[in-house]
């Protein structure tokens, strides 16, 4: 009995000891602050700012290394300077990184944070090569696009205090940049401004962010701002997320299996893309001539424009014919007009039936249905037409449309013909950056029916009231409520992002139950298999992005 007892004693106390051991090495922090400049110089690299501001937890180890992860492996550890309280540190490693991708741990030594204790972390990069691509979308511009670092989430807790600003090469003209959507939960349209080099900078923040999410934050400008040699493109691997070294060492380790993950995972692609192609195929078969009389919606059917992109043109369309009003934008609801008014197409008196229902799901299956029969008719009108000429016919429109938009020479005109003509701007794939491009300067004078959109505007403020002659005529000068630029393309462009986040929620899902009904998959009389499969890697989810692909854990 006394044995067994001193056996039991020996095992708890042995335990006890691990615990302790384990106990005594684990990491738990908050990251408060972490503020990055990136400096994309003229040569194609890119030289970094960091500055994070750790809390550690009373309980938790020291923190006596911290993991920085890097865009890519093209740098050297020689050019990198770090200080911790002031203090500077020299043991910089990339032998030492312990995260998902490329990076460098810098050790703290006898300065580690103690539990209990904030420190503030300093560190320089300098010319971290191979981070260009060129622009997707516009083979003249670069896409630059970068992720600052970020720590396990067992490790890391809190929010964080994220700042991310890019400074764009020298020369650069401030008309010139594009910027990229943010992450959700920072603005879509950063702060611009100059440095105190005169260099264009684009700040991102968010003081409700965390440290444990990889954000990704990009601009484009011109190529010719930095040399040819620096501009990569990008390739089908890159845009997976892997690497020629990894591929390498995937083929020597996994090889067959390797090639069965890539089978699976265009296949997977393939699919979801094909979720999204809800226009029957019976459209494609080549007809004769061009059919006209589509409206502006017909049209986006026709040219498979994204689901949430069309019911945004929908809600324009009935907003500006007064028949529904937004009440609230977060999350969107609106108020329909009693009794509807005249002149409302059938997919627009459901898409108004729709939001009489509260419930989202409700809400969203009435949703489906009416889209399910928009594009049932869209196909029916366009039997014995060809879609190929009708495509071009109504791209045409499109794109004279944005011509008399961009050429008016005052901005009342110009927002007076974008009044006229914006349904059919939006057929253009490039809305976005376009409707920034074009209002991104300058006021823009508000259409009548703008109040029923925003909720929140007041066409009586002084500050967006601006005193202008009447566009016809001599008269006398009267008082037009505006906005500036950026504050009216931002509303315009995110009328879409609330759209999917608020209506429609997942955007494959919504489109791919409509698909079931209107292109479904044809039943095959043949066998098949099916296999599944897990994998690890680090990927930028853009195109034509070089990213910090980086983890934690110290």
């Amino acid at each position: 009995m006394y044995k067994r007892i001193f056996l039991l004693t020996l095992i708890f106390v042995f335990f006890i000891s691990l615990s302790g051991q384990a106990l005594a090495q684990t990491y738990s922090f908050s990251l408060d602050e972490q503020t990055v400049d990136v400096y994309w110089n003229e040569d194609g690299t890119i030289s970094l700012d960091y500055v994070l501001v750790f809390s550690n937890d009373t309980f938790a180890s020291p923190i006596d290394y911290v993991d920085l992860g890097l865009p890519t492996e093209d740098f050297s550890e020689n050019s990198i300077t770090a200080e911790v309280d002031g203090r500077p540190l020299s043991d910089i490693s990339a032998s030492g990184y312990m995260g998902d991708g490329i990076g460098v741990a810098i050790g703290l030594g006898q300065n580690a944070i103690q539990p209990g204790s904030t420190g503030v972390v300093r560190v320089h990069v300098e010319d971290v090569r191979n981070v260009l691509r060129e622009d997707s979308q516009d083979k003249e511009y670069s896409s630059a696009v970068f992720s600052p670092t970020w720590f396990g989430s067992k490790y890391v807790h809190g929010d964080t205090a994220l700042t991310v600003t890019f400074h764009l090469p020298p020369g650069v003209q401030p008309d010139e940049p594009k910027w990229h959507s943010a992450p959700n939960g920072f603005p879509q349209e950063p702060i611009t401004a100059l440095d105190d080099q005169g260099r264009v900078t684009y700040s991102w923040s968010n003081p409700s962010a965390n440290g444990y999410t990889q954000y990704l934050f990009g601009a484009s400008f011109p190529k010719e701002y930095v040399p040819e040699s620096a501009i990569g493109s990008t390739s089908f691997l890159e845009m997976l997320g892997i690497s020629i070294n990894d591929l390498i060492s995937w083929t020597c380790c996994c090889g067959i299996g390797l090639l069965i993950i890539m089978v699976i995972g265009l296949s997977i692609r393939s699919a979801r893309r094909r979720k999204l192609q809800y226009l029957p195929p019976k459209v494609s078969i080549e007809g004769h001539g061009i059919k006209r009389g589509l409206t502006s919606v017909e049209a986006a059917i026709l040219m498979e424009q994204p689901m949430d992109k069309i019911l945004t043109m929908i809600l324009f369309s009935v907003i500006k014919k007064d028949a529904a009003q937004v009440i609230t934008r977060e999350p969107l609801d609106i108020e329909v007009a009693e009794p509807i008014p005249s002149g409302i197409h059938p997919y627009e008196v459901q898409f108004l039936q729709a939001f009489t229902l509260k419930k989202k799901k409700a809400r969203r299956a009435a949703m489906q249905d009416m889209m399910t029969k928009l594009v049932k008719t869209v196909a029916k009108k366009m039997k014995g037409f060809s879609r190929k000429e009708t495509v071009a016919y109504y791209r045409k429109i499109m794109e004279r449309a944005w011509q008399q938009v961009e050429a008016a020479d005052t901005p009342e005109v110009k927002s007076e013909k974008f009044n006229d003509v914006m349904e059919w701007t939006m057929l253009d794939r490039d809305y976005d950056d376009r409707t920034r491009r074009t209002f991104g300067s300058g006021p823009v004078f508000v259409p009548i029916w703008w109040h029923r959109y925003d909720p929140t505007f007041r066409p009586s403020a002084p500050s967006r009231t601006t005193s202008m002659p009447t566009s016809r005529g001599t008269g006398p000068s009267v008082s037009m409520p505006n906005l500036p630029g950026g504050e009216f393309a931002a509303s315009m462009v995110t009328g879409v992002q609330t759209m999917s986040s608020n209506v429609i929620g997942n955007l494959t899902d919504f489109t791919s139950n409509i698909t079931n009904k209107t292109n479904p998959v044809p039943v095959s009389k043949s066998s098949g298999w099916s296999s599944g499969s897990g994998g690890c890697a680090c990927a930028c989810a853009c195109a034509g992005c070089a990213c910090a692909c980086a983890g934690g854990g110290r």
